[in-house]
Parts: structure tokens; sequence; C-alpha cells
């Protein structure tokens, strides 16, 4: 029971991250004429952005597994018929999101983040670039989220 309220926080806090990040840092970030204000907010927003979204996905994807283990006990010799494709689709996918969100804390907010602090210069057109992907990703993130979700649900219906 403390697993599954775990996983209910940790699911609520990433996706609040996501939807945070697409609803209330990249419009602010849009709001500033000027270059450095933009990097600025852009930066100090994913340094608090990244660590909260890879967090809370570690804590849901630990919390999940932990889950999993008292299901298969639950479940013995049916766990195969009755569970496994289901899960195995659903791992498919949540893989999917662990990727796309390491890669957009990691792979790209982190890199600028590190960049503009150790004082390299970031370009209008690198920054344009860098949001561009930050928001592609962040869609696939939404969208493989709520494919995740959805599969859950459905398992434990």
């Amino acid at each position: 029971m403390l697993y599954t309220w775990l996983h209910l926080v940790a699911l609520i806090v990433y996706l609040g991250a996501v939807l945070g990040f697409w609803l209330m840092l990249l419009p602010s970030v849009a709001i500033f004429d000027k270059h450095e204000e933009r990097l600025q907010v852009l930066t100090r927003g994913l340094k608090f952005y990244n660590p909260l979204q890879v967090g809370a996905l570690g804590i849901l994807l630990f919390s999940g597994a932990f889950q999993l283990t008292e299901l298969k006990a639950a479940y013995r010799e049916n766990f195969i018929k009755e569970i496994a494709f289901n899960l195995g689709v659903k791992l498919f996918f949540a893989f999917l999101l662990v990727i796309f969100s390491v890669y957009q804390a990691l792979g790209i907010g982190h890199r600028l983040v590190r960049r503009h602090e150790g004082g390299d210069p970031v370009t209008a057109e690198q920054l344009t670039s860098i949001i561009r992907r930050l928001k592609g990703a962040n869609w696939c993130i939404l969208a493989l989220a709520a494919v995740t979700i959805w599969l859950g649900l459905r398992m434990r219906g």
C-alpha cells in the first residue's frame, strides 16, 4: 500500500514538472526580448526542473518495480498468462519515456546550464535550437506518459 501511494505521488510530481515546464517555464522565457534575459531565465528554471523531473521519474520507476514484485508474488503461476503481455507493452513505453526524459533533462537541459555557468557563449540561434529541442522532447514525453498511464490503468482494471 505504501508503494502505491509513493508511486501516485511521484507520478503527480513528475507530470507536474513536465506540464509546468511546458505551461510555465517555456512561456516565461518567451516573454523576454533580450537574449541574455531569456538565457538566464531558462537556465535558472532548468536548474530546478531537471533534478525534479529526473528524481520523480526515478522514484516512479522504483516504486513501480516494488509493486511489480508484490504483484508477481500474488499471481504466482498465473502471472505470465494474465499480465505479462500488457506489462511488457507498458514497460516498453516506460523505457521510451525514461529515454526521452533523460535526454531532455540531461542531454539538453543540463548541458545548457553547465555551458552557461561555465561562461561559454550561447548565441541566439543556438538558444532557439535548444528551446525547439526541449519543446519537441517535451511533446514526446507527454505522449509517452499518457500511453504509459493508460496502459497502467488498464492493468489495474
